[in-house]
């Protein structure tokens, strides 16, 4: 950002001021940015004080003792719901006369999209400005019908001697009644006038109208607290809860203008989420539909067992509704049918035979894992009998098998990370990604490792916690609701998320060793069922903290240390953090404890409260908002190969503990790739992998440069790869994982300006080139004496020829290669040749399969498999090469050859053999591999001509 540049524009300044206010007040635009008449502004300011007004007399009828609350409520409401009905009517037969009009007259083009023209002060076009309308009539009587309750129970709620009962002060009892009847006036005006534009928003598109009735939803809320008041018995903490929401009611339109206060969407989604994961047992979803049907099955599933008269009953149906639940039940339905369509279908294909066998053994393993842990719950429950805890209860005992578990696959976990806690580098992990031989060979003792982690967590680890559960004297009292609910949501998480049940359930273990002979609160008034529900919600909530306090932490010090951040307000601002830091930790600590995110306004150390949303932050399905572009082929080719590796990494714990709303960040080459873990329970777990665009501008190149730095510290520099060496990057909000090995394509551009033209780089090409040039000179003519030697005398002076056309030997190589090509690997018998150690450009393998020849007269020369895309020549006088030493490295090898007709006769062009009357031109002699080049005439002339004559 930079010091000097401003936090809003002009632009975005004015805008700012246009919007601010309309959001604070409900809709009222009361700054247009150009010249309106002044009948604009008087009659949205009527219309905004409409409702006070008629609550005004309703409250004046009251105090004068003419009518009851109630009866005053009733006529405030009948009069605000027809005043309503008149404005929504009033708008529709503005736009009906609008449309008429227009059909006649030409339409006048605006100057401004926001600029309108106002002919008188009913006029339909400032109708339309003022009152937008409904889309359907159903809103518009229902919105009507909302705003008349609202100002009748506004009335109610808002009466002052109601107020003066509760806090006994008439100064408190005005400023109440005035600024309150201000919120109830916003709520009205975005209901029924012109719904503001929040600052809060969830969805995309309004489409049913749904943000009109946020705020007059929040009213509602307070209101209803007060009627739950007045219809009770006097219940102190109702009456105190009454009297501090009075007071959070005047600052209502204040949390709806910063963001705090969620959409209803949110708000419910939300909700439905934090019950389905703390008091369910259950784990957010991937879509609202998953998210609604299985609360309401979860619901259903805690309420039934309710109902279960036999303890053994109760056990065996949590028992094994939780394990079903913690399942991916669409995945394995959606199976089961194709398996069966694929049976069905089995006479006309049999390609599906194995994925059949797959489903069926899938389906075969999680049938036996449910009845072993019904047949232990069962016995364990009915013949161990129950028996307060102890050190040497049977409980206890499986309390300690419980903490031997947590640490071993905690230590499992850990060895399996490029860094220990975050600190120190992992010995145990390979020192150099880069050399891909000997880190593949290092991950397949890790991934030892993960198996065996796996089997703990997977099938070791819930069979001991539903013995610690069954054993529980809990159990012995039914028709509880708290240990319905408890125990129904400990039972699930066994298999839904079982690492962090363990961990509660050695939390609890450990507090009841330590208090067994206490009389507290803990052991007297809860159940462990709801002693592990408080161990799950204080567990999560405080990662929270930690985590939101991190984030202060480091947005504090980036504002300073980074230079783009730094601005000349940075310093009084830190000021200020340190000085009010009970505030910002307060700020901090509501945001943990509402699960909601932390924002830092303008990336400033200024922190606001965001809503409270769902995990994974948008509404719609995944993928359904993505932008395709000329990047999206990059992604679409990348992930089902990262899917994979995502698999066998979240299996193996390689990636640390992935719980619902983890972030990772993939980098490859230019790619990034935002992986966000939706959904997770037994052996399953959903992700959105989504593809960010490509390094386009500085921001983005500097993001990633920074993100390349992180990762090359821990993966790729040997300097730093040695034993417990520090995490250089400890503290930053990237921690490396590990490194996953994924078939992808590379598009890499490798810029060599400053490499080949530097003092360095030349200074050693001028001492290596005479070495160079000397040896390859001498190993030529050593090869070539060798060569002539075995040739006849008598062919020195016979003139040669050879054909311009592709030779035999090209043809059988292309036809070698082809089915190599088609099968897109390498053949067994070239496999066999290479081994670990091979290098990729390797012309001549150690090993050749020898085949057999169809022509008996003709030497057979050897196919060998040299750089991908090129073709190896040989000469005519490739059996006497044979018997030669060879060389790999003086191979001659022909790129991009052109293309020849087959079935075409090609002519044969012979040319008389060069003969030079030096005494060494035998050995610099053109090369004989040349001769059968399919080149022209005169480009051999010409290369000719370049070798001595004397």
């Amino acid at each position: 950002m930079g010091p000097d540049v401003p936090l809003l524009n002009d632009y975005k300044q004015e805008f700012f001021l246009k919007r601010f206010p309309q959001t604070v007040l409900g809709g009222p635009r009361f700054k247009l940015g150009y010249c309106a008449p002044p009948y604009i502004y008087v009659n949205q300011i009527i219309l905004f004080l409409t409702p006070w007004v008629l609550g005004g007399v309703g409250t004046l009828l009251y105090q004068l003792d003419i009518m009851k609350d109630y009866y005053t409520a009733a006529l405030s409401g009948g009069l605000m719901l027809v005043t309503a009905l008149i404005l929504q009517m009033t708008n529709l037969y503005a736009r009906q006369k609008t449309v008429t009009v227009e059909r006649m007259q030409i339409q006048n083009t605006l100057r401004d999209e926001d600029e309108y023209e106002f002919s008188s002060c009913v006029g339909s076009e400032t109708v339309k400005f003022i009152i937008p309308g409904k889309k359907y009539i159903v809103n518009i009587v229902f919105h009507s019908f909302l705003a008349g309750v609202m100002c009748g129970l506004g009335t109610w709620y808002l009466l002052p001697n109601r107020i003066t009962l509760l806090y006994s002060n008439i100064g408190g009892t005005v400023v109440i009644f005035v600024f309150g009847w201000v919120t109830i006036c916003i709520g009205e005006y975005s209901l029924i006038i012109n719904t503001a534009i929040e600052t809060a928003t969830f969805q995309a598109l309004d489409t049913y109208e749904i943000t009109a009735l946020m705020r007059p939803f929040y009213i509602f809320v307070f209101i209803a607290v007060d009627l739950a008041h007045r219809f009770t018995v006097n219940i102190p903490v109702l009456e105190q809860t009454n009297q501090i929401l009075h007071i959070i009611f005047l600052f209502l339109p204040f949390l709806w203008a910063l963001g705090i206060l969620p959409p209803l969407d949110a708000l419910f989604l939300w909700g439905m989420e934090q019950v389905l994961e703390f008091g369910l047992g259950g784990s957010p979803m991937s879509s609202n539909t998953r998210l609604l049907v299985m609360f309401l099955i979860s619901t259903g599933t805690a309420i039934a067992s309710y109902f279960i008269p036999s303890t053994v009953g109760v056990v065996l149906f949590m028992t094994g509704f939780g394990f079903i639940l913690s399942l991916n039940l669409s995945e394995i339905g959606l199976a089961f049918k194709h398996t069966m369509i694929s049976h069905l279908a089995s006479n006309k294909s049999k390609s599906s035979g194995p994925r059949i066998h797959s489903v069926w053994k899938e389906f075969f393993f999680y049938l036996t894992v449910l009845t072993l842990a019904l047949i232990e719950a069962s016995l364990l429950h009915h013949f161990a009998g129950f028996s307060a805890f102890s050190k040497a209860s049977p409980q206890a005992i499986v309390s300690y098998i419980l903490i031997i578990l947590l640490i071993v696959m905690w230590i499992l976990r850990e060895i399996q990370g490029v860094y220990l806690f975050g600190v120190f580098r992992n010995p145990f992990y390979p020192k150099d990604v880069r050399t891909v031989t000997m880190f593949m060979e290092t991950q397949r003792r890790l991934m030892k490792v993960g198996v065996v982690r796996r089997i703990l967590l997977t099938l070791v680890s819930p069979f001991a916690m539903i013995a610690f559960l069954s054993l529980d004297s809990s159990l012995q009292s039914l028709h509880s609701v708290s240990i319905c609910l408890g125990f129904t949501r400990t039972f699930r998480m066994v298999w839904q998320n079982t690492e962090n049940a363990l961990l509660e359930m050695v939390i609890v273990s450990i507090v009841q060793m330590l208090l067994f002979n206490t009389d507290v609160w803990w052991n007297r008034s809860l159940d462990t069922g709801i002693r592990l529900l408080l161990a799950g919600v204080i567990r999560d909530r405080l990662l929270q903290l930690i985590s939101k306090l991190h984030f202060a932490a480091a947005v504090l010090l980036t504002s300073w240390t980074e230079k783009k951040q730094r601005r000349k307000s940075t310093a009084t601002l830190i000021t200020l953090n340190i000085v009010f830091f009970p505030i910002v930790l307060a700020f901090i600590a509501v945001s943990a404890l509402l699960s909601s995110p932390m924002l830092p306004l303008f990336t400033l150390p200024i922190f606001l409260i965001g809503f409270p949303r769902p995990i994974r932050s948008w509404p719609g399905p995944v993928g359904a908002t993505a932008c395709v572009c000329s990047d999206t082929m990059y992604y679409q080719q990348v992930v089902p190969s990262l899917a994979a590796a995502l698999q066998s990494a979240l299996a193996s714990g390689s990636l640390g503990l992935s719980l619902p709303g983890s972030h990772y960040l993939c980098r490859f080459q230019d790619r990034l790739m935002w992986i966000l873990v939706l959904e997770r329970g037994f052996t399953y777990c959903c992700v959105n992998i989504k593809g960010l665009e490509l390094q386009e501008t500085s921001c983005h190149t500097a993001e990633a440069h920074r993100v390349d730095e992180v990762f090359e510290m821990a993966f790729e520099h040997q300097e730093h790869a040695e034993t417990f060496s520090l995490n250089h990057h400890f503290g930053n909000i990237l921690t490396p994982c590990t490194a996953l090995p994924v078939r992808l394509y590379s598009d890499a551009r490798n810029v060599l300006s400053g490499i080949i033209d530097s003092h360095e780089n030349l200074k050693q090409l001028k001492d290596d080139f005479l070495k160079v040039l000397v040896w390859i000179l001498v190993q030529y003519c050593y090869k070539k004496s060798k060569m002539c030697e075995k040739l006849d005398k008598t062919t020195k002076n016979k003139e040669w020829s050879f054909p311009l056309t592709q030779p035999k030997a090209f043809d059988n190589a292309v036809e070698k290669l082809r089915p190599i090509k088609d099968e897109d690997s390498f053949s067994v018998d070239t496999i066999a040749d290479w081994t670990d150690d091979s290098d990729l450009f390797d012309l001549d393998p150690s090993r050749t399969r020898e085949r057999k020849e169809t022509e008996p007269l003709e030497a057979t020369p050897r196919t060998l498999l040299s750089v991908p895309g090129s073709v190896e020549m040989e000469s005519a006088v490739g059996a006497l090469q044979e018997t030669a030493p060879e060389d790999k490295l003086y191979k001659a090898v022909v790129l991009g050859l052109p293309a020849v007709d087959k079935g075409k006769k090609q002519e044969v062009v012979s040319v008389p053999l060069v003969e030079f009357s030096c005494s060494y031109s035998e050995l610099l002699s053109i090369p004989e591999e040349w001769r059968t080049a399919p080149i022209p005439t005169s480009k051999l002339n010409e290369k000719r001509q370049r070798f001595p004559e004397d």
